[in-house]
């Protein structure tokens, strides 16, 4: 693939693979696949990449040389963590000689805090607007993430990329310095240059408006060959736009290139446009999931975006009939918290303090409640809810109210007699922990009177927890909660949030990528195992644990626990710690590994992310069941086949509890387990918001999340000639490049002049394994040919294409190809087997 216009590309130059050989074959060995995904609210980088030259910035007064000095643009900038903040990347967007950035995080974190997020998040869709509490409406008085740049919220024209091993960013240096450097003061570097390229393609346009009514409504009836998303992965997102209007694209058409003529099986057949070609599979009805509603018979829609969805997760105190509904006198005691985080770049989002510490917090109390003494006699049951794309929106607290609104879950609205929310909890000054409440509900004096008997609930277990419980005062408003929504479909409704926070809040790294475990402190001895790590107490978990015991005991007595009972409930702080670990450093443990189910493995690795993203469920939510299920259920003397299914077996109460077979812990020193059925009551529900489901994509009353598709995310590294070397004395001019699946690395050949005319070849090919081999190319043999030549492997196997004028000879592996009309090798392997294929048309 050639890079475009104005772009720097593989020099052809005589010294140019000379030059660059010792350097770049470091860097093949070395430099993997860059460990960066771009997230931006509108991806503008180009269907064949973006391409720059390299330029190093450690200090702000290096931006100068790619924004006005340098005399090769365009380029691309590695940009050091530190610097990475509104006011540059501002600078950067307003100049076109900025083709793409690359950031090195910053380690350790920046002190002075970095959060690309709002500054008012989730502005709009939560409690407070000109029509309720219009004083606190967009944070007015009060706001919550001062630090928040709204960099994730930006439409930048060009890719961002991250690397997070340093290693990498590194090698990218060493190419920089040996290659881009000016000779002397005031000089021009001297070519080759280090170049860059960087592919992270959008398919998603304009908005989710857009998008969405083309991918779910295209034609009905309709043969699209244009799909450009098969496979894709997941990518930028994008905002829903209130003023573009809803249509329906023409009904009954095919669109030209394509014909389903004789034979066309599954479906229907359409009349021929381009005779020979047949569309397979098609099948009726509608799709949801990936792409809300599909169109019917509809044949390889064009699907460009997808909604954020995913599942909450839900368990109750006494099990509750699925299949059934609450009476309506009947009152019950709502946990809840977020588990989602987000961050400028895709599918990093630690999240230590924006959810892990509070959803840790929930599982450890809920261990705690479960296993108090009486807790399945209380009057009131107790519902925890962890809650799903809370990060863009509220996507799983308002699909969740929407749900108990319309009778699509087993309780209403009206049987919640408490909300108790647990926010940042993990960052708390001293001992102290701020209970927050809607100052305006408060007014009714009804609503008052159980608002106050949640606080008392909540006081009076705080001192044998070790922590102490205030009110920041009637005259400041909710933060940013679950509890919003819920109150913006229930008025009345008697809710606490609890947080480490009065005001704004004591997290520096807000929806950022440095919101990691070390941000809450945790830190281990030098010298421990992964396992030992696991079960290492640290002092984080030891303060986690003390709210654990705090909210286990509040919601005992909330529940109508009898006064003092409470006083034994205590949260495990090695249940804690474990979580800790599993859930930001390492899920690939030893107790996260005993509590899933055979086919689940592929959900643990390093690196935890919580990302709600649009295939679902999440790795997180899989392991927040498995886990919240391990840790409120209890063992059942069930066969592998009773327990996957229970229906079949008498006394087993499938509308009251889940089972599942788990692959439990190892046996001994042996690399067998000892699986085992678990039952619980923990269920899904929908994480998907409403918007989606009544269609109204340009909703300001539900969130509109969606994230675009794309085909692939690259980084390649090269080196570039000046354009004056690549036109050789004959005329003729050759370039090309290659690149591996696994490692990165370029194809390097020599363009050869015809006896008479001028002719250009280009090649690209792809290639896995080890080591590369260059050669020249070889002259053709009439006028206007040209030789070819591919970068050859040591070990693995190679390929290669091309398009050539005149007659081409290509050479590779242990025997050269044969001689063809337009040809090129094709399928050169280590091994001497080389085949011929025949182009269809030259370049000249």
């Amino acid at each position: 693939m050639a890079a475009g216009p104005g772009r720097g590309c593989p020099g052809t130059g005589r010294d140019s693979p000379g030059t660059g050989r010792d350097s770049l074959g470091m860097l093949r060995n070395s430099l993997r696949m860059l460990r960066a995904l771009l997230v931006a609210a509108l991806a503008a980088a180009s269907l064949s990449g973006d391409t720059g030259v390299i330029h190093v910035v450690e200090r702000e007064q290096d931006l100068e040389w790619a924004l006005a000095e340098g005399p090769h643009p365009p380029y691309m900038i590695l940009l050091d963590g530190s610097l990475f903040s509104r006011e540059i990347l501002m600078r950067l967007k307003g100049s076109s000689r900025i083709s793409g950035l690359a950031v090195a995080a910053a380690s350790p974190a920046p002190a002075q805090g970095f959060s690309p997020g709002l500054k008012c998040p989730n502005d709009g869709f939560g409690l407070y607007s000109d029509a309720y509490g219009p004083q606190f409406a967009h944070c007015n008085g009060s706001e919550w993430n001062p630090d928040g740049s709204g960099l994730s919220y930006e439409d930048f024209p060009f890719p961002i990329f991250l690397l997070q091993d340093a290693n990498e960013t590194q090698l990218i240096k060493e190419c920089f310095r040996a290659h881009n450097l000016p000779p002397a003061p005031g000089a021009a570097p001297q070519f080759p240059l280090c170049a860059l390229q960087l592919l992270a393609h959008m398919h998603a346009a304009a908005s989710t408006v857009t998008c969405m009514r083309r991918s779910s409504l295209q034609s009905a009836f309709s043969i699209n060959p244009g799909q450009c998303c098969t496979g894709a992965a997941l990518g930028g997102l994008q905002w829903g736009c209130t003023g573009a209007a809803l249509g329906l694209q023409s009904t009954f058409s095919i669109n030209p290139g394509q014909c389903c003529t004789g034979g066309c099986t599954g479906g229907l057949q359409w009349g021929c446009i381009s005779p020979g070609q047949c569309c397979m599979g098609l099948h009726g009805g509608l799709q949801w999931g990936r792409s809300s509603l599909q169109s019917a018979f509809s044949i390889n829609p064009e699907i460009v975006c997808d909604p954020l969805l995913d599942y909450n997760v839900w368990s109750s105190l006494q099990p509750i009939n699925a299949s059934a509904r609450l009476p309506p006198e009947q009152r019950l005691v709502l946990a809840a918290t977020r588990v989602d985080s987000h961050s400028f770049f895709w599918n990093v989002a630690p999240g230590a303090e924006a959810a892990v510490g509070s959803f840790v917090v929930l599982l450890a109390a809920a261990q705690a409640l479960q296993a108090a003494p009486g807790s399945q006699r209380l009057p009131r049951n107790v519902l925890f809810v962890f809650f799903q794309g809370e990060s863009f929106d509220y996507i799983g607290s308002s699909r969740l109210a929407f749900d108990m609104e319309h009778d699509k879950f087993p309780l209403r609205l009206e049987n919640i007699g408490a909300f108790l929310e647990l926010g940042q909890v993990a960052l708390r000054n001293d001992s102290v922990l701020w209970m927050h409440t809607d100052p305006i509900s408060r007014r009714n004096e009804s609503v008052e009177s159980q608002v106050q008997s949640l606080l008392s609930a909540l006081r009076a277990a705080g001192p044998g927890a070790g922590l102490s419980l205030r009110e920041p005062g009637q005259s400041q408003p909710l933060p940013p909660s679950a509890l919003q929504r819920f109150l913006r479909a229930r008025r009345g409704l008697p809710g606490v949030l609890l947080a480490d926070h009065r005001g704004a809040f004591r997290n520096r790294y807000f929806q950022s990528i440095y919101d990691t475990a070390e941000s809450l402190g945790l830190r281990y001895p030098e010298g421990l195992s992964p396992e030992q790590r696991l079960e290492f107490v640290t002092d984080t978990a030891q303060a986690l644990a003390q709210v654990a015991t705090l909210v286990a005991r509040a919601l005992f007595s909330l529940a109508g626990g009898a006064a003092g009972a409470a006083e034994s409930i205590r949260a495990d702080p090695k249940t804690v710690t474990r979580l800790l670990y599993g859930f930001l450093l390492n899920s690939n443990n030893s107790w996260f590994q005993s509590v899933i189910k055979p086919d689940q493995r592929g959900i643990l690795g390093p690196f935890p992310q919580h990302y709600v993203a649009v295939s679902s469920p999440t790795n997180t939510t899989q392991l927040l069941q498995a886990v919240l299920g391990n840790l409120t259920g209890a063992s059942a003397n069930l066969s592998r086949e009773q327990c996957q299914e229970p229906g079949k077996t008498p006394g087993t109460l499938p509308e009251l509890y889940e089972y599942w077979w788990v692959q439990g812990p190892l046996d001994g020193n042996s690399s067998s387990r000892i699986p085992g059925c678990v039952r619980s009551g923990v269920r899904l529900s929908p994480a998907l918001s409403p918007a989606f489901e009544l269609r109204r994509w340009d909703s300001r009353e539900f969130s509109t999340w969606t994230e675009s598709r794309w085909k692939d995310v690259r980084a390649r590294l090269f080196l570039v000639a000046s354009r004056e070397l690549e036109v050789t004395p004959g005329g003729t001019r050759g370039q090309g490049w290659g690149h591996g699946d696994g490692d990165t690395g370029m194809g390097w050949r020599r363009g050869q002049p015809g006896d008479t005319g001028t002719s250009r070849g280009q090649g690209h090919g792809d290639q896995t394994g080890t080591g590369t081999g260059w050669k020249q190319g070889q002259p053709g043999d009439r006028d206007g040919t040209q030789g070819w030549d591919r970068d050859r492997m040591e070990t693995g196997t190679a390929r290669g294409h091309g398009d050539g004028t005149g007659t081409a000879r290509g050479q590779g592996g242990d025997r050269q190809g044969d001689t063809g009309t337009q040809g090129s090798d094709r399928d050169i392997q280590g091994t001497g087997t080389a085949r011929d294929t025949e182009g269809t048309q030259g370049w000249g």
